[in-house]
């Protein structure tokens, strides 16, 4: 699968892939395609443990789909952990990721960096970006080099993984995108997403970090989250309104600049329903931004950099 173009999948299945009669992961690829898209987020939040001979039967049938998978490596990875041990083994886990990614005809591993704890915000980023820089040899060394590691940006205040700080981890080797969570960061910053204009201050906060065409490929999750004084609270599906972030906005300015990113729905039971409504979403967008002669969209097609 050489060609790469905007895509909207799923973390994990909706709550529909059981009501629908689908049985196991086998499936995935079928209930995906039927659901109307086109990218799928394995999650291995508590470890990786599909195996890898039923990965590669999963790949086949994504690829003749269309399908392109993504692996979302364990929660219990720390970058920036102050045991030292639990750092480094950080690095293990990405590697059996990447494993399983590959196996999968995937391409992107998407990772949480850790939480400060009882460090500063410079000190954790600081033991992360030593992390990253040792996990991306690990992977080199081990032939996953084209396996791009996808640090996201993270909805509790007390994480590491602000923009910046991920802006900063992606800085360590030109393949490293970021997995820009917007209800993280709506969450994080306590409803700082409310227009179309923070949007956009995020998008070009990317693509002057970046400079490259990261800024134009990276990935993204995006769920209406409810929010406390400490950050992200809990998943919510779109049909709860009272929680942000509004899903259009975004989607007019991807088709407005021409972004090709891969955009993964994370609401909590109707993310195959939710992700195909951002799809309609962008589809009337592009249509309206060809129709009014404002600036058309780059093609979508292209060799990837990630």
């Amino acid at each position: 699968m050489s060609e790469w173009k905007i895509r909207f999948g799923t973390a994990g299945t909706s709550d529909s892939f059981t009501a629908m009669g689908y049985k196991n992961s086998l499936d995935i690829p079928a209930y995906t395609e039927k659901m109307g898209l086109d990218a799928f987020e394995y999650q291995c939040g508590h470890g990786v443990r599909l195996g890898l001979d039923k990965a590669r039967q999963m790949a086949d049938d994504a690829a003749a789909r269309g399908i392109l998978f993504s692996v979302h490596a364990p929660y219990y990875i720390s970058a920036s952990s102050l045991d030292e041990e639990k750092r480094l083994n950080s690095v293990n886990y990405l590697l059996q990721s990447a494993a399983l990614c590959r196996a999968l005809g995937g391409r992107r591993v998407i990772f949480h960096s850790g939480s400060c704890g009882r460090q500063s915000r410079e000190a954790a980023l600081e033991k992360a970006l030593d992390t990253l820089k040792r996990a991306q040899d690990a992977l080199d060394e081990a032939g996953f080099a084209e396996i791009t590691l996808c640090p996201e940006t993270m909805g509790k205040i007390g994480q590491l993984g602000t923009l910046e700080e991920v802006l900063a981890l992606c800085g360590v080797d030109r393949r490293i995108t970021p997995c820009i969570d917007f209800g993280h960061l709506n969450a994080r910053t306590l409803g700082g997403i409310r227009s179309k204009a923070d949007y956009a201050a995020i998008l070009d906060r990317i693509g002057e970090a970046l400079g490259d065409e990261r800024a134009r490929q990276f990935h993204v999750h995006f769920s209406r989250i409810e929010y406390s004084k400490g950050g992200e609270k809990r998943h919510w599906t779109f049909a709860e309104t009272q929680f942000g972030p509004e899903p259009q906005p975004l989607m007019e300015l991807l088709a407005e600049r021409g972004l090709a990113p891969v955009i993964i729905c994370e609401s909590a039971g109707t993310q195959a329903e939710d992700a195909k409504t951002m799809k309609r979403f962008f589809e009337a967008c592009l249509c309206t931004t060809s129709q009014s002669g404002l600036r058309p969209p780059a093609p979508l097609v292209g060799e990837p950099l990630a």
